[in-house]
């Protein structure tokens, strides 16, 4: 649309028009609007919510999401299928492969998709793509960048112990809704694919989901966050897949359950109202501590798959637990604890006024006005506190992650982010973690100055103009998630040769990163496949990312963050990996200021490879000497060598969660 804007002719001091001829005419069009917000309607945890009478007000919500158009397909196409994701709803235990939902379709944009509906197939992809698209933007948010999924490698050669190979990039993680016919959901490292099971409820008549019943995992938006962070995190951190300790396992599983309880408070409508039914008090049993409730009533536990409202330190503590699902609880519980108290400090004063001073509540119904209030409090401090936990991800070790070590990437990122912690958020953290006893073993008091991480001696060694000379960190926050993969592929390789050019000239320069020098190439199988002498030797970047955030203070911050990392093959009898071995890994994830006139490390965080202590407790976990280590199915699932079996080690999640119906911690 074209207007011309024609201003009035001159006129002169006797108010004749001027023969002068007027200037040219202006020629302005209207800016294209942004595009809209797609909403869908799901069910706003799962459909067990609306199945008691006094909570069908808050059965469905209406979830925004952005307007999903691949570059490669201008529309979000039938299935659905976007630029991030792509639902497949084969059924192979019914041999039913279902229409896919069409949400571009007239009446479904009119009416903001399918009414909720446990027996409509089209619904049950909406949900999933609904929530699944919420979940990666929590992500994208909380990063400063575009989510990637984790690469597929193949190789290039032949030959079983060739190693040659290829990473080529996962464009969309596929979704299967109706995969499998048992009391499971997974997400598959091997297929890059989430696979939602469903299942007869296997319930009492007291409980909502009645006996019989089909309880479907893609109809919980607990089970699909869940999932999904297990997807995002694999992205992130390939190597956390490896449980080289116990809390790596653990971690994967608590990490996916916090993102899922702190989307609970993403739904303002449910939350205002659990708050006016628990008066305010968090600590109360309801709807927003607790995950998974159909499910957890289908798979016959009398109630939710987790509740994080309360925790039994008789049943659960830190140093004795080895499951990893129950000692992944103990890192949630820590965190939702830190979330309780930073709420209650932040609307103590509300409850005041409403008290006349006295701060307690009389008998009865809280106020509607004070309702909201206590609401919005808590929906801006469960944002807060999710990206803040999403955000640490950036701040972690490359390999062997430990409670501990969250707690400080925790601290460091909310540091960097929040200088002065008015309302105390770190300090409700580190509380929160001592009294569940987990803090790092490497520092001696515990403070913020010495949770967060250390930097080099020299934050501006000689090497760092050559690191970012080597790559490319022009920032396009427009750029195709195709072109990001591939440049940062791009990076990644320059700066491996760049590396490797430096430690040969300077072989003391690889310690600073925890390598080894002299560690050579592997097969597969744990041989050695090329023998290296220092100063040469083998090492692997596998991430070169960059991150731009706003700070509160509206100040622009631009990271690079590269990890680099190295395996070592060792032998479980200590002589020969034909009787079984496990990879040892070792590494250093750098964050680094790349502006001009302020380069900088700024932090170097290290997980050394010559770390014999370290060495010796991940050995004794992987032969069963240390009575925390993992059981032999569980240790089957991650190392390598022998100790596969079954092709279990590209599936781990789903072994894990093949006994969540057993699982009653919570």
């Amino acid at each position: 649309m074209e207007q011309s804007l024609q201003p009035p002719a001159r006129r002169g001091t006797n108010g004749v028009a001027s023969a002068k001829s007027p200037p040219p005419a202006t020629k302005w069009k209207l800016r294209k609007p942004p595009p809209p917000r797609r909403r869908l309607r799901v069910y706003a945890l799962d459909p067990s919510v609306g199945k008691a009478l006094d909570r069908t007000a808050i059965n469905e919500t209406i979830l925004s999401v952005p307007w999903d158009d691949a570059p490669s397909a201008p529309r979000l196409r039938r299935g659905p299928v976007g630029e991030y994701v792509e639902v497949v709803d084969i059924d192979p235990a019914s041999k039913k492969l279902y229409d896919p939902v069409d949400l571009n379709d007239a009446q479904l944009l009119a009416q903001d998709g399918w009414p909720p509906s446990e027996g409509n197939p089209q619904f049950h992809q909406q949900m999933v793509y609904a929530v699944a698209m919420t979940t990666i933007e929590h992500f994208e948010k909380a990063l400063g960048r575009k989510a990637l999924w984790a690469p597929r490698w193949a190789k290039t050669g032949n030959g079983k112990n060739n190693q040659e190979g290829k990473t080529y990039e996962v464009r969309r993680l596929r979704l299967y809704p109706h995969a499998l016919r048992t009391d499971n959901a997974y997400y598959s490292p091997q297929k890059k694919a989430i696979l939602f099971g469903y299942f007869p409820a296997n319930s009492e008549n007291t409980d909502a989901t009645a006996p019989g019943s089909i309880v479907f995992a893609c109809l919980s938006s607990d089970i699909i966050a869940h999932e999904m962070t297990h997807a995002l995190l694999d992205g992130l951190h390939r190597r956390y897949e490896e449980a080289s300790n116990l809390d790596v396992p653990a971690f994967h599983e608590g990490f996916a359950d916090i993102v899922a309880l702190f989307q609970h408070f993403t739904m303002e409508d449910m939350v205002r109202f659990e708050i006016a039914r628990v008066r305010g008090d968090l600590s109360a049993e309801g709807l927003l501590g607790a995950l998974a409730k159909q499910f957890g009533e289908g798979s016959g536990q009398r109630g939710p798959l987790r509740d994080y409202v309360k925790i039994d330190n008789k049943k659960l503590r830190y140093q004795e637990e080895t499951e990893p699902h129950a000692r992944g609880s103990i890192l949630v519980y820590a965190v939702y604890e830190a979330f309780r108290k930073i709420v209650a400090c932040r609307t103590r004063d509300l409850v005041r006024l409403a008290t006349g001073g006295s701060g307690v509540l009389p008998d009865g119904a809280i106020s509607p006005d004070l309702t909201d209030r206590l609401t919005a409090e808590t929906c801006k401090v469960a944002r807060h506190l999710l990206r803040m936990c999403i955000r640490a991800l950036d701040y972690c070790p490359p390999v062997d992650i430990t409670f501990g070590e969250y707690l400080r990437a925790l601290i460091t990122a909310d540091l960097d982010m929040v200088p002065n912690d008015r309302y105390g958020y770190r300090v409700a953290f580190i509380e929160s973690f001592r009294k569940q006893g987990i803090l790092p073993t490497d520092v001696r008091t515990v403070s913020e100055e010495t949770l967060s991480w250390n930097t080099l001696r020299d934050p501006n060694p000689p090497w760092l103009k050559d690191f970012l000379a080597s790559i490319s960190i022009k920032w396009n926050g427009d750029l195709d998630r195709s072109e990001i993969f591939n440049l940062n592929e791009k990076n990644r390789w320059s700066l491996f040769g760049r590396m490797r050019e430096l430690f040969q000239q300077y072989p003391g320069l690889c310690g600073e990163f925890g390598l080894l020098a002299g560690v050579p190439r592997y097969h597969s199988d744990g041989t050695v496949r090329e023998e290296r002498k220092a100063p040469d030797t083998t090492f692997e970047v596998y991430n070169v990312r960059r991150a731009r955030r706003i700070t509160p203070d509206g100040e622009l911050q631009t990271d690079i963050v590269a990890v680099i990392d190295q395996r070592r093959a060792i032998p479980l009898d200590g002589r020969d990996v034909k009787n079984g071995f496990f990879w040892f890994r070792g590494g250093a994830t750098l964050i680094i200021d790349p502006r001009e006139g302020k380069e900088e490390v700024r932090y170097a965080i290290i997980k050394r490879s010559c770390d014999e202590s370290r060495l010796e407790r991940q050995k004794a976990m992987a032969t069963g000497e240390t009575a925390h280590a993992m059981h032999s199915s569980q240790r089957a699932l991650y190392f390598g060598g022998q100790m596969q079996t079954g092709g279990a080690l590209s599936e781990p999640f789903a072994m894990l969660h093949a006994g969540m119906g057993e699982y009653n911690h919570g």
